[in-house]
């Protein structure tokens, strides 16, 4: 286990890039083996679940190579069927989007259920009761078993706008010679990625960005094709919460604005000061003010970014109230800053006060998921002595070295092991 040792205080400056959007190239990785080819992606993060995805793919005989720092090669000439019972799926929810893929190319699939971070109830009925209206036999205990019976034409609709759930439909549906319309998808911008993805290997898809798709799959999707992964907004908004939390004056480049409206709106609520211009977000020192921070599906605030702009509210004059109503145990990170000296108040599983600003005091604490952690290392560096973050490999999943990157910016923090 890793542990993070930061000296709060200082105050940051410069410009920090925006990686390649982690909830983008985990689908895409899973949806290059519907391609007999190679494929060429750009901008890819070196993060541990691109890594534990590439070690599952290996399992069947698919190849990668590395060229260049964030270019990857992916390789599935030789692709074979293998059951996927390793660690590595039990460890990490994207492991899942597998299932659609897998079915598509062999008729079915083993897999173990999907693990990941402890953030609240997270099932995958979504994904096993689309796939049984499109004519898939599923068993689901510790391990799920599916079989495509006969595939047919046929429109559903999602129990919930569930990403993961939408995209293994997604992937299924492109692979399979027939026309499918999903009703009530998930409109994020990763979906929408992999979406342009399907339609770079030959797909047919219609209604990317609505909450309605109609996909016509074919069997022999093209080969050899470059695709770009899209700038992450999640860890966008994550520099947008750091640089004002530490009254810094941070540009935030290679981001994409178009698709993180609902982030400016709370950023404005909460009197920060920034400059967007083309791909780059500057944030300036501010007179920080408490909000209501709502979570919702996308393009609503995304969930995954009330953890930084909770630390945020620690150090925002008046109340700030958060309401997730997405996950139930989002809010574990709180108790930790509370810990730390934050005024926190969780009213039940899904809502929460925080009255500021308030001082942090440096002290031990534990990295719970990815965005806990990345949250704690913001609480760190505004916060008076020495903070200890434990556990520090979730905070590996998501975010490119970031303690490089924030030692670029004169934060004062390292990694022992």
């Amino acid at each position: 286990m890793s542990k993070f040792i930061i000296q709060g205080g200082q105050t940051l400056k410069g410009n920090i890039r925006v990686s390649g959007a982690k909830n983008a190239v985990l689908p895409i990785l899973a949806a290059s083996l519907l391609s007999p080819g190679k494929i060429r992606l750009n901008n890819v993060p070196r993060i541990q679940d691109v890594e534990s995805m590439l070690s599952i793919m290996r399992l069947m005989g698919v190849s990668h190579t590395w060229e260049g720092e964030h270019e990857l090669l992916i390789d599935c000439q030789n692709i074979a069927y293998a059951d996927l019972l390793a660690d590595e799926v039990k460890k990490m929810r994207g492991s899942i989007l597998f299932l659609g893929p897998v079915l598509a190319l062999f008729g079915k699939a083993k897999l173990y259920r999907p693990g990941g971070d402890i953030i609240g109830a997270r099932p995958i009925s979504v994904h096993t009761d689309g796939l049984r209206n499109l004519g898939v036999e599923v068993q689901e205990n510790e391990i799920v078993h599916a079989h495509v019976k006969k595939t047919k034409n046929n429109s559903i609709v999602l129990q919930e706008a569930s990403v993961t759930g939408t995209e293994t439909l997604m992937m299924f549906c492109a692979g399979v010679f027939h026309t499918t319309t999903l009703k009530l998808v998930a409109t994020e911008p990763h979906v929408q990625a992999l979406g342009f993805f399907l339609q770079e290997l030959g797909v047919k898809i219609e209604g990317i960005g609505t909450p309605f798709l109609k996909i016509t799959g074919k069997k022999n999707l093209k080969k050899n094709i470059s695709f770009s992964i899209p700038p992450d907004p999640l860890e966008a908004a994550t520099f947008v919460a750091l640089a004002a939390a530490t009254r810094s004056t941070i540009a935030i480049s290679g981001t994409c604005p178009n698709d993180m409206d609902a982030i400016f709106l709370v950023m404005q609520d909460m009197h920060i000061k920034y400059t967007a211009v083309k791909d780059i977000i500057t944030v300036h020192p501010s007179e920080l003010k408490g909000a209501k921070i709502q979570t919702g599906l996308y393009p609503k605030f995304p969930s995954d970014t009330q953890s930084p702009f909770g630390v945020l509210a620690t150090q925002a004059q008046g109340v700030t109230l958060i309401h997730d109503w997405m996950y139930e145990n989002r809010f574990n990170y709180l108790r930790e800053l509370a810990y730390m000296g934050a005024n926190v108040e969780i009213l039940d599983p899904h809502r929460a006060l925080i009255i500021g600003p308030t001082p942090l005091q440096g002290k031990e604490v534990r990295s719970l998921d990815i965005r806990s952690g990345i949250s704690l290392i913001i609480a760190g560096l505004i916060a008076k002595g020495t903070t200890i973050i434990y556990d520090v490999e979730h905070i590996d999943r998501g975010y490119e070295h970031i303690q490089e990157r924030l030692r670029a910016l004169g934060a004062h923090i390292t990694r022992e092991n």
